[in-house]
């Protein structure tokens, strides 16, 4: 049976990413060596390094004033290394979720971080409107896509103060006005890579702008510098992501995908809205295309379990939505195809029709 893989990270990668990470796990650049145990010195891994580095700034359209770093410690790592880097004294956070939650949890740690405005009392199924970013912050922070919640940020605001972004799970996915933020970054595990490296884009007068004195490792200056390779990079994820970017590209780049990702969001959205049994849980005009969540409507919530499995049987993996949120999440990731998502479609209207 086909598997429909919507787990929402690490997720599904193209196939092409799969077979040409495969051959060189056997046979790396014809070294007769596996990618796995090559000196990530060498002359082959270099190459491979620039490759991804000056393909990333392709497909993203990347200013030449900004450099592309692939680094380890997740996005997770960021959310201190943001402001061990970049803030003084104060910094703004919009508040849209558990991991922006997090990223201005650790802001604290480095002055005053303010929180300009959240969703929580909503559960965060909306982005916030209307919020004031103060002008004396030394910038302002935004998670763009809302994994848990299924949220998404779709367009690159403007800022009075320098922007930086949380893009982890929509990365690749749309166009983006680079130019509009002085910092992105992201772990790689849902639209670029396997789990092991972090993608960071960064204006480069954005470094040197603390008094602090900041760890060797934790200071930006350093990878830039040293071209990502400081200490050893993660080798095998990022050589898997530049398979990744080869096949976007062929595909048509990332505008081309975007069609395609409002392809597959569209008719999944649009059979939550026409279903007698699920509903969606955010606001529509806050949706994301990355992460579909619904649940069951109230009066059929007790067949939840049951339609878990009813999808499982069907192929379906990875639908169950958070532990804190409930229902199902469907992740609509770049590598996924339109036929997993009619699938999924499918298995729902079957569902369906046996039981309302």
């Amino acid at each position: 049976m086909k598997k429909h893989n919507f787990n929402a990270g690490p997720s599904v990668l193209p196939q092409y990413t799969l077979e040409e990470t495969a051959k060189a796990i056997f046979d790396y650049a014809g070294t007769g060596m596996s990618l796995l145990e090559v000196s990530h010195r060498g002359k082959e891994f270099e190459a491979t390094m620039s490759e991804t580095v000056q393909m990333f700034k392709e497909l993203l359209n990347i200013p030449e004033n900004y450099s592309v770093l692939f680094l380890g410690g997740g996005a997770s790592l960021q959310f201190c290394m943001v402001p061990y880097n970049l803030m003084n004294k104060k910094a703004a956070y919009l508040v849209t979720g558990e991991w922006a939650t997090k990223a201005h949890k650790e802001a604290k740690l480095f002055g005053e971080a303010v929180e300009v405005a959240s969703s929580k009392d909503k559960n965060f199924s909306y982005i916030p409107k209307n919020y004031v970013i103060p002008q004396d912050a030394e910038y302002f922070h935004i998670t763009t896509n809302n994994t848990i919640y299924g949220t998404e940020i779709r367009y690159d605001m403007d800022s009075p103060i320098p922007l930086i972004a949380d893009m982890s799970s929509d990365i690749l996915s749309r166009p983006v006005d680079i130019s509009k933020y002085v910092m992105i970054y992201g772990g790689a595990q849902k639209n670029f890579a396997p789990a092991g490296v972090t993608f960071v884009i960064i204006r480069n007068d954005m470094i040197n702008k603390v008094s602090r004195q900041i760890p060797t490792m934790l200071n930006y200056e350093t990878h830039i510098k040293n071209n990502s390779m400081f200490n050893t990079p993660p080798c095998f994820a990022i050589f898997a992501g530049l398979q990744t970017l080869k096949w976007l590209k062929n595909l048509g780049g990332v505008a081309e995908m975007e069609k395609i990702n409002l392809k597959k969001a569209n008719l999944l959205y649009d059979a939550i809205d026409n279903s007698k049994i699920f509903v969606g849980t955010t606001a529509k005009e806050d949706r994301s295309i990355m992460n579909v969540c619904f649940v069951m409507k109230e009066q059929y919530k007790p067949l939840e379990e049951e339609f878990s499995k009813f999808a499982s049987s069907k192929g379906m993996v990875g639908i169950k939505g958070h532990r804190s949120v409930g229902g199902f999440r469907a992740s609509l990731y770049n590598a996924l195809p339109l036929e997993s998502v009619q699938a999924l479609v499918d298995c729902m209207n079957e569902f369906e029709k046996m039981k309302a």
